[in-house]
């Protein structure tokens, strides 16, 4: 029983680990990326002793499919929790015709906008600055309905 507990264990802090690794080597500097890319393949090396362990080949397939099934859930979660809303500029081109109703749309949920008309008159082009992943999907969402061509860019720190 000693033994399930710790491979268990061993194979949830492995998960967590790589999975930090993985985002870290990726998003944070090359200190930070190496030292827990040094930490988490260490813990892997026991990880690889305790896979010798004498418990059932099918317990320990499951005991780490579980550990994967969970920590990258748990990871990825307080991941999105923890990111910050940036701004986002989203260009958004529609039909002359629904000019109107898109900007009282966008009025109505107080999304911060400008438009014009484009040169042949045939089009409106919106500059639409979303400051919160919920105003995002809501300009996505309004796009989709007025069938209209859209490119987002992200605002970056000077």
């Amino acid at each position: 029983m000693k033994l399930l507990i710790i491979f268990i264990v061993l194979n949830v802090l492995n998960v967590i680990i790589q999975t930090v690794k993985s985002i870290c080597t990726i998003k944070c500097g090359k200190v930070f990326a190496a030292l827990i890319n040094a930490v988490a393949f260490g813990l892997y090396t026991i990880v690889l002793v305790y896979m010798n362990c004498d418990l059932n080949l099918f317990t320990k397939a499951g005991i780490v499919a579980l550990c994967n099934l969970i920590g990258v859930y748990v990871v990825k979660l307080i991941e999105e929790k923890m990111r910050k809303d940036k701004l986002w500029k989203v260009q958004l081109t529609a039909n002359k015709k629904c000019t109107s109703n898109l900007s009282n749309e966008l009025e109505n949920f107080s999304i911060s906008h400008n438009w014009l008309i484009s040169s042949d008159d045939k089009y409106a082009i919106f500059n639409i600055y979303c400051a919160t992943q919920k105003e995002s999907a809501f300009v996505k969402a309004i796009a989709e309905r007025f069938n209209a061509k859209y490119f987002v860019t992200e605002s970056k720190n000077l």
